[in-house]
């Protein structure tokens, strides 16, 4: 790769979302020295906007309610004519709606472009989706993964091996780290406290961890629950903990831009899922020393080795993981030691520097070859 490649990141918005962040992350730490990088965004107000901007990466805002639509169509030409203008020769998109508006952008227009997939293809896409995405596949040069779990559920779906990459999720270590901290008011008594930070949705099972707590809080006095997280399953859990007679042991937290002071009051995270790729909220508790304890799906155990830094159990299953924090909850040493392994594992094999590189790889690999095959003599004849 000759010279500096300007890069243009695209994600729908900017909010506190995983791929939001991700993108952030790669945006401000690319090596400027080799690339320029560049965001666009459907809804380029949110919270990441004051972190792009203090970096100095400028943000295009596509204007699009709809992708197929007239202002879809004026928004395709306007991502083409910001190419043509600041020399962008990779479009990286980090998200479904993003990689559906500008993979064909991109393919049309002879760009390098880059895809990514990070979930499983199941219900929770439309049928539009589900339809519109294996053609995505076919134009993009390359298709991100964060996990070997999503890897390998493509390859069943049919994608050849040799159009992924895994690129697995990212921590800043330099904000995520163990640390003194004074836990918040409602936490400050308590001689133990099991967490979780997580939007609070279906997928999550939290009700699996209020049910599992129920039968291990009276092991130790004083014990308590921290969930730190908004959404629809507010109101059921807290219904559950009442069922279960255990509200005054449970706080529920309202979901916050910085999570790291709450990650590092809990001494064991719980990640319960029925289903994840990677997830950035258990990495970056690991990385902060909390003792970790995760449902056994999806890439879960690509960060997790059971026994070694933390804990699995069966997803679902309330009894197999109350006996899991049972485990930690009694054996003090042993909780100590699981978290400082969590967190060497986290700096030294997931951190965000090494993120960084890999994607960089990726980047100058897929540049690489689409200046070979410019080069050859068959498409010079085409």
């Amino acid at each position: 790769m000759a010279g500096k490649c300007g890069v243009l990141l695209l994600v729908r918005e900017l909010g506190i979302g995983g791929c939001e962040r991700d993108l952030t992350r790669i945006a401000v730490g690319l090596d400027r020295s080799r690339f320029e990088p560049h965001v666009a965004s459907f809804r380029p107000d949110g919270l990441r906007t004051a972190e792009l901007n203090a970096a100095a990466v400028p943000i295009l805002h596509l204007r699009v309610e709809s992708l197929i639509s007239r202002a879809g169509l004026a928004a395709a030409w306007q991502m083409i004519r910001y190419i043509r203008r600041n020399e962008i020769q990779l479009v990286h998109a980090l998200d479904v709606p993003m990689d559906i508006f500008a993979i064909p952008v991109a393919w049309a227009f002879r760009v390098a472009a880059i895809s990514s997939q990070l979930s499983y293809r199941n219900d929770l896409y439309t049928r539009l989706e589900r339809f519109l995405l294996p053609i995505i596949d076919w134009m993009s040069d390359r298709i991100v993964v964060n996990s070997r779990a999503v890897e390998k559920h493509l390859i069943e779906t049919g994608i050849r091996a040799d159009r992924l990459y895994v690129a697995h999720n990212g921590v800043d270590t330099r904000m995520f780290h163990p640390a003194p901290v004074v836990r918040p008011q409602r936490l400050r008594d308590a001689s133990l406290v099991i967490g979780a930070v997580c939007a609070l949705r279906a997928e999550k099972r939290l009700d699996v961890l209020v049910e599992a707590f129920a039968k291990v809080c009276r092991l130790r006095t004083g014990m308590k629950l921290a969930i730190v997280g908004s959404g629809s399953e507010l109101a059921k859990l807290e219904g559950l903990s009442d069922r279960l007679g255990i509200r005054d042991a449970c706080h529920f937290e309202p979901a916050r831009t910085e999570v790291v002071s709450w990650m590092r009051s809990m001494d064991i995270f719980v990640l319960s899922s029925s289903l994840e790729s990677f997830p950035n909220a258990l990495l970056e508790a690991m990385a902060c020393g909390c003792a970790p304890v995760g449902s056994r799906v999806g890439g879960v155990p690509e960060l997790i080795s059971h026994g070694e830094n933390g804990l699995l159990f069966e997803s679902g299953n309330v009894a197999d993981l109350a006996d899991q924090l049972a485990l930690l909850a009694t054996d003090d040493a042993r909780r100590h030691d699981l978290g400082l392994r969590a967190c060497e594992t986290a700096r030294t094999k997931f951190s965000m520097e090494i993120n960084l590189r890999r994607v960089e790889r990726l980047y100058e690999s897929v540049l690489e070859r689409r200046g070979r095959l410019m080069m050859s003599p068959s498409s010079a004849s085409e």
